[in-house]
């Protein structure tokens, strides 16, 4: 199946510390590209996949489930580990929430976590009839596209499959679950005007998680997908001082 323009997955070796990147639902790398590239620029290894179902058309999304999604994301970050002697992990809206179950499950062996308006509720309540509405209506309209910067377009698919947005609500119980074993440092970016994830999202990650090193950082002029937006320098830069701070040996010479 041939993968959309600009959805390819994105890998660079770099230095010593490394950081594992998760994109959101129905969306791709794209949406985290230039973050990407902002942490390659400064000497970091960093590893974007494509999650499984994503990225090509939408009926390839209705046939996959959250344990999919996950379970990439866990094999990118043993991969990581064996280059790279310190991880740090990140994510936007639902990759953010598989940022933190990674760091649940995998403990010391994940540094830090970077979350951007994270996904890990219910937020319409209509999503409760979904068990039986996927059988009766495949999809739903597009969620992808929340920015407030013209031309910085999100590649996704214009399409929800309900199959898969019901293994989301799964995945939503699950990470809930998982949140009181989260204790490595946290630095969460949460954007005011969310048209797709709610602020109870980032109030439930931050009353759950375990972790004493919490910092929380408000994107005034972005939406949802604050990584393509106005305020994603701040977010680059931020994230970037954080996993020095946490990781001294990252401050080495940027690559060039």
């Amino acid at each position: 199946m041939l993968t959309m323009p600009g959805a390819e997955p994105y890998h660079h070796r770099g230095g010593p510390v490394g950081v594992l990147l998760c994109h959101g639902f129905t969306g791709s790398p794209q949406s985290l590209r230039p973050w990407a590239e902002h942490l390659a620029a400064e000497g970091l290894t960093v590893s974007l996949p494509l999650l499984p179902g994503h990225g090509t058309r939408w009926q390839d999304l209705r046939i996959t489930g959250w344990t999919d999604w996950y379970g990439a994301l866990d094999r990118e970050l043993r991969l990581l580990h064996e280059r790279c002697a310190t991880v740090f992990v990140a994510g936007l809206s639902m990759g953010g929430g598989l940022a933190l179950m990674l760091a649940a499950r995998h403990g010391p062996a994940v540094a830090g976590v970077v979350a951007v308006n994270p996904s890990v509720r219910r937020d319409d309540p209509r999503m409760i009839a979904l068990p039986l509405l996927k059988h009766i209506v495949p999809t739903a309209p597009s969620i992808a596209g929340d920015v407030a910067k013209e031309d910085s377009p999100e590649t996704g698919y214009d399409r929800v499959p309900l199959h898969a947005a019901h293994a989301l609500t799964k995945f939503w119980t699950a990470v809930q679950r998982e949140l009181p074993r989260v204790t490595q440092p946290l630095l969460l970016y949460r954007s005011p005007d969310d048209h797709v994830v709610s602020p109870a999202n980032a109030a439930l990650v931050l009353a759950r998680v375990s972790s004493r090193d919490v910092t929380e950082r408000l994107c005034p002029r972005s939406y949802h997908v604050a990584t393509l937006d106005h305020d994603a320098p701040e977010i680059f830069d931020g994230s970037v001082a954080f996993v020095r701070r946490l990781a001294p040996e990252a401050a080495e010479e940027p690559a060039t």
